[in-house]
């Protein structure tokens, strides 16, 4: 976790709303943005250290696809065993700055590395757990059973994929019913209506989620066993998947 302690307040002022995007300005507010933003996800990050237990196997790799400041990345290296490598990617150079600076601090046994690069361009091997969180819904639609593809090459027998998503529900009401709750969620976290319109608008064409059936389809049809559900608050979903 970085020691960046700046309060989000990119959206609290009216602005003409251009697309959100991963640069210098979110990577300063981005710990406290993503506690505020993402229902359950200190719970989340508990559940990749347990998964990084359970599942990490000596001498494999494990990777962080959409690390940016390093948060999940950690728990994955100070809960695996040192023979272990950690990877994390993220494109953005702004995270990965910073993502490698919070790493430095950390003195756990595995072995680890940052890069910046696209995750459609990372080769997957070796691998004993993958972790996309939040990540997929960023990645053009058409793009994403590529590379649900290429990780499940990649994952020894045994392996893991966590992935995390926001997502969409087909029932117009159940649709509806969760977006108000988030939002509300956010409003609780002490985000103005201004705030949470303006993010929302930002996020439009950018962040687009598909329904739990559909990660669920392609996970299947990447060739992953056996997938279930590990978390779930509001229209925010986590998914393990088995090799």
């Amino acid at each position: 976790m970085s020691d960046n302690k700046q309060t989000d307040k990119l959206f609290a002022t009216p602005m003409s709303t251009a697309p959100f995007e991963f640069n210098a300005q979110v990577a300063d507010v981005f710990d406290n943005m993503i506690q505020r933003s993402v229902p359950g996800y200190g719970f989340l990050m508990d559940v990749i250290g347990v998964v990084a237990q359970r599942y990490g196997q000596e001498d494999s790799q494990c990777y962080d696809l959409g690390s940016s400041l390093g948060t999940a990345t950690l728990r994955l290296r100070q809960n695996l065993p040192a023979s272990c490598h950690v990877i994390g990617v993220d494109n953005s150079a702004a995270m990965v700055s910073r993502c490698q600076h919070n790493m430095a601090r950390d003195n756990s046994q595995a072995s680890y590395e940052i890069r910046q690069q696209n995750i459609q361009d990372t080769e997957i091997s070796n691998a004993s757990i993958v972790i996309l969180n939040f990540t997929l819904q960023f990645i053009e639609d058409q793009q994403r059973q590529a590379i649900l593809n290429d990780i499940s090459a990649g994952i020894k027998p045994g392996g893991v994929l966590l992935l995390a998503e926001k997502i969409r529900f087909d029932n117009e009401q159940q649709q509806d019913l969760q977006v108000d709750l988030y939002h509300d969620f956010k409003r609780f976290q002490g985000y103005s209506d201004l705030e949470v319109a303006q993010k929302r608008a930002a996020l439009e064409n950018v962040l687009v989620p598909n329904t739990l059936e559909q990660h669920r389809q392609r996970l299947q049809e990447a060739g992953f066993k056996q997938i279930e559900v590990c978390m779930q608050c509001f229209n925010f979903c986590a998914l393990l998947a088995f090799k």
